[in-house]
C-alpha cells in the first residue's frame, strides 16, 4: 500500500513498528540504505531521514518514536537479533538452519543459540536486510553468495555464505555467518592457547622464511589463523602479495603487505575476478612473497608455478591428512594445467614445509626431500 501524507501506520507494539519500519527501508527505501552504505549519505543524514519517515508516516508518541528510532538505529548498524552471538567473542560461527534454529559453534563444540527469529516473514526480512546491507543481490539469478562485512562488528570480520529456497529442499533461506577477529592472534598468543609449544613456532618462523609452506587440514582446524600469524612474522624489507576468496588474512603491522580478494559476477554484472585471475595478476607485481588464502581452484597451478620459479610462497589446502594434500593441490593445479600429473607432482617439490592442523593444534610438520622418481612419489620427513 503506497502511503500519502496524512495516512499514518498504526501499529500496536515496538516489535510490529520496526518490522514495518525495516521493510519499509529494504523494499522501497533500498536507495537510501545503499547510499549510506557506499558512503554517499552519512550515518547522521540517513538517520534523520528515518526520523522525518517515522514522523510523517507513524501515530506514535514522541517516547514511543524515540523507542523505535533506537531499535532501528541498532538494526541497521548492528544484525538485529543476532547481534549478541556476533559481539559474542567465544562464538566462531552462527548458522541459521530455520527461522527458529539458530546454531552456533562456541570454542568448537556446536550447540544451539538460544535465540530464534518469531516467524519465517522475519527471517526472511532479515536476509533481504542482510543482502541490501552488503549491496548483494539474492534474487533467483543469485540464489548462492558469498560476501563478507569489515565494517560493522570492531572485533570480527564477518563473511557470510546464503543459499536462497530456490536451491534448498526446504522453504527457508539457509545463512551461515564465520566470524573472523581482526586482532588476530599472533605466534605467542597461538603458543599461550597451546597450538604450539615455543620450540615448534620457532621452527615454524624459520621455515616459513626461507622456503614456501603448505598448511593443510579440516574445516575450524587453525589453518588460516596459523597463516595469518606466521605472515606477521616476515620482515619488513619484504614484499607480500595477498589473494583470497573472503577477507580473512588481513595485517596489523607489516608496512608492504597487498591484499587482493575475489569478485564474484552476478546477474546484474558479469564482472568478475576469481583466484585464479587474481593470482596471474598478482605474480606481475613485483612481490617477494605470494600467499593464497585457502587454495580452492585453478589458481592453484599460479602458486606451483610462482614457487618452482622460486618464489616464495604459502597457502592452505583443505585435506584430511598431510598425505593428501600435495595431491590435493595437484588435483586443483590439472584443472587449468597441460601439465601431467607426475610433471606437476613433481614441481610440489618448492613446498618445503607442510604442516597438518587438526582441532586448532599443529599436529605434525614434514619436510620435503625431493621427488623420487622410482616410485613417482615426492618424499616426505617428519620432523614433528
Amino acid at each position: 500500500m503506497k502511503m500519502d501524507d496524512g495516512m499514518k501506520i498504526r501499529l500496536s507494539n515496538l516489535e510490529e513498528r520496526l518490522d514495518s519500519l525495516v521493510n519499509e527501508y529494504t523494499t522501497k527505501k533500498q536507495m537510501s540504505l545503499i547510499q549510506m552504505k557506499k558512503g554517499i549519505i552519512s550515518r547522521e543524514a540517513f538517520l534523520r531521514e528515518a526520523k522525518e519517515y517515522v514522523e510523517t508516516y507513524y501515530e506514535i508518541s514522541k517516547s514511543e518514536e524515540k523507542k523505535l528510532l533506537k531499535a532501528f538505529e541498532q538494526y541497521i548498524f548492528g544484525y538485529s537479533r543476532l547481534s549478541p552471538l556476533i559481539d559474542d567473542k567465544e562464538i566462531s560461527d552462527i548458522r541459521i538452519v530455520g527461522y527458529d534454529n539458530v546454531r552456533v559453534k562456541r570454542q568448537g563444540k556446536r550447540m544451539d543459540g538460544g535465540i530464534a527469529f518469531r516467524s519465517e516473514k522475519e527471517y526472511r526480512q532479515f536476509v533481504d536486510y542482510v543482502a541490501t546491507k552488503n549491496q548483494v543481490n539474492v534474487s533467483n539469478m543469485n540464489a548462492i553468495q558469498r560476501f563478507t562485512d569489515t565494517e560493522s562488528n570492531p572485533d570480527f570480520i564477518l563473511r557470510f555464505t546464503v543459499s536462497m529456497p530456490l536451491v534448498n529442499t526446504y522453504s527457508e533461506p539457509y545463512l551461515c555467518i564465520r566470524k573472523v577477529p581482526k586482532n588476530f592472534p599472533e605466534m605467542k598468543e597461538l603458543i599461550a592457547r597451546q597450538m604450539m609449544d615455543e620450540e615448534t613456532a620457532k621452527l615454524l618462523v624459520k621455515r616459513f622464511r626461507q622456503g614456501s609452506t603448505l598448511i593443510c587440514g579440516g574445516n575450524s582446524s587453525g589453518k588460516t589463523t596459523l597463516l595469518n600469524a606466521l605472515k606477521e612474522t616476515l620482515p619488513d624489507d619484504m614484499a607480500i602479495l595477498v589473494a583470497q576468496q573472503a577477507d580473512e588474512l588481513t595485517t596489523k603491522f607489516h608496512p608492504d603487505m597487498m591484499f587482493l580478494h575475489s569478485l564474484p559476477g552476478s546477474g546484474e554484472s558479469q564482472v568478475s575476478y576469481d583466484l585464479k585471475n587474481i593470482s596471474i595478476a598478482g605474480l606481475t607485481m613485483d612481490v617477494d612473497f605470494f600467499i593464497i588464502g585457502e587454495v580452492k581452484g585453478a589458481e592453484a597451478l599460479y602458486l606451483l608455478n610462482a614457487a618452482y620459479t622460486g618464489q616464495i610462497c604459502a597457502a592452505t589446502i583443505h585435506a584430511p591428512s598431510a598425505d593428501r594434500a600435495p595431491n590435493k593441490l595437484v588435483d586443483y593445479a590439472m584443472y587449468d594445467s597441460r601439465y601431467s600429473r607426475d610433471e606437476l607432482m613433481k614441481m610440489m617439490d618448492c613446498f618445503q614445509t607442510l604442516v597438518f592442523m587438526e582441532h586448532y593444534k599443529v599436529k605434525e610438520i614434514f619436510s620435503c626431500r625431493g621427488w623420487c622418481e622410482e616410485k613417482h612419489e615426492l618424499l616426505y620427513e617428519r620432523i614433528l
